[in-house]
């Protein structure tokens, strides 16, 4: 398996960085989307950053428009609707697909690191389904706002799926318990 902190990343504002920039923080990695029904957890993940960003803690977010085209948006456009909408200060990625053949070697890595998720992933699938959209199986992200815990060390900790709250006690628990590594 590939080192994910060797993996390079662009930021939305173009400039470089890698997970390694980040090493000796824990992570959140969030797929993020503008025009979701999960586009509000945006507001929960940054009182979850400015909660814990003075303990080590960080979310780095990657928007992506593979689900249902819900963040269309440019990069000016993504981080004007961020900024405006909900006050991110955290930092924002260059956009990329998160699933399927294209998708970006982060998250090939993070899916084979971690292929299953916490929280309500099959009750997720079965709504998409009832929406007439076809959902992806394990490994694969299965919607906007999944989250990958990473550790201090680099390691992925943690999964959860798109319907798990920043605020959820799993989420926080799991945090708590790797800062206090």
């Amino acid at each position: 398996m590939t080192d994910i902190s060797a993996i390079p990343l662009t930021r939305i504002d173009g400039a470089y960085d890698s997970l390694a920039e980040h090493k000796g923080n824990v992570l959140l990695v969030v797929n993020v989307a503008s025009k979701c029904g999960l586009t509000p957890q945006y507001e929960g993940l940054e009182k979850l950053y400015n909660e814990y960003k003075d303990k080590g803690f960080e979310i780095l977010g990657f928007p992506a428009n593979d689900f249902g085209a819900q963040e269309p948006g440019t990069h000016e456009e993504i981080m004007e609707f961020c900024s405006v909408n909900y006050g991110v200060s955290f930092p924002l990625f260059a956009k990329a697909d998160v699933t399927g053949e294209g998708k970006q070697p982060l998250y090939a890595e993070l899916t084979k690191a971690q292929p299953e998720k916490v929280g309500p992933a099959e009750e997720f699938r079965e709504r998409l389904k009832g929406y007439g959209m076809t959902p992806t199986e394990d490994p694969e992200v299965l919607w906007n706002f999944e989250k990958f815990l990473i550790a201090k060390d680099g390691s992925v900790a943690g999964r959860f799926a798109p319907g798990i709250e920043p605020n959820s006690p799993e989420l926080v628990g799991a945090i708590e318990a790797e800062l206090a590594k």
